[in-house]
């Protein structure tokens, strides 16, 4: 899909909602299933990916829980390197279309999957397994390599990052899904849920400089996913976040699923290894009021398959 072809389909979009003032206010306006039902989180371990999607899904409300009929559904997993899905760099193409399937069946009317990649973006696209898998699946895989492509936010509450170029994907959809890999990261120590959505900003190198782990807290501010899947099956314990010959890698074979992000990382934080305290992005975002970061403050659903 090209530049002039997306902007089209975001117009669209947009005529679509424009009886409405907001996002928010399109989804208030939609029947929802009650959230007090359903479990906060959902932890799968064992069985294959499209059994453990089924399941922690199924767990939480379903995934008509999170996309009402006539949804524009963006999907944000980790496309960010041009390396095998084997290597655990990028989200399992599997659980992309899994998801992607599951967002139609629940009746969305569209399904976008983007990344704003690392290496060069078709190649990771590719490499990963994700477009084809995205696309068999139904969905419209958008680029998101060129800042023509991204809207400044106000950051209000931000505390290093006051305005960051985020995805239009992201403004214009009435749901976005985060699927993160988890893995090790050179400079956050963990990539997770909270991580992964510097793949939904165009400026992410001024994170760097600013401070990185309040950097990762503040873009949650303008970057709130409905639903957060991470996968957690083959892990990068170390040499991430694109992994090198020498990686060390643990076959933990789960996902977690929550609409609270900050207590997926708390609970990926575990499945690595230690505990959320070890990663100060986690607090931190906790303290912006994005999330939960005490577990035993999480209703939990943990499943063994």
């Amino acid at each position: 899909m090209n530049r002039r072809e997306f902007l089209e389909r975001i117009a669209a979009l947009a005529a679509v909602a424009a009886a409405a003032a907001t996002g928010a206010d399109r989804l208030l306006a939609l029947s929802i299933p009650a959230a007090a039902a359903f479990p906060q989180l959902a932890a799968v371990k064992g069985g294959d990916v499209s059994r453990r999607f089924a399941e922690g899904i199924a767990a939480i409300g379903g995934m008509g829980r999170f996309v009402p009929k006539g949804a524009i559904v963006a999907v944000k997993p980790n496309i960010g390197w041009d390396v095998p899905p084997e290597l655990g760099a990028t989200t399992s193409p599997r659980l992309v279309a899994e998801i992607v399937r599951a967002a139609l069946a629940a009746g969305a009317r569209k399904v976008y999957v983007f990344d704003h990649s690392c290496d060069e973006w078709s190649a990771c696209y590719r490499s990963s397994g994700i477009e084809k898998a995205a696309r068999d699946a139904g969905a419209t895989v958008a680029p998101a390599n060129a800042q023509a492509y991204y809207q400044n936010v106000d950051l209000r509450k931000g505390k290093v990052i006051s305005q960051a170029g985020v995805h239009e994907l992201v403004l214009e959809a009435d749901v976005l899904i985060n699927v993160p890999i988890l893995k090790s990261h050179g400079g956050a120590g963990m990539t997770g849920a909270l991580k992964n959505l510097m793949g939904a900003v165009w400026d992410r190198g001024d994170f760097h400089s600013r401070g990185l782990d309040a950097a990762i807290a503040d873009i949650g501010l303008a970057v709130r996913p409905a639903l957060t899947i991470l996968d957690a099956d083959r892990v990068m314990m170390t040499g991430g976040p694109r992994g090198t010959t020498r990686s060390r890698y643990a076959d933990a074979g789960m996902l977690i699923l929550s609409p609270d992000m900050v207590a997926v990382d708390a609970a990926a934080a575990k499945v690595f290894g230690s505990e959320a305290a070890a990663f100060p992005y986690i607090a931190k975002a906790a303290a912006l009021g994005i999330g939960v970061a005490e577990l035993e403050r999480v209703d939990i659903k943990r499943l063994s398959l």
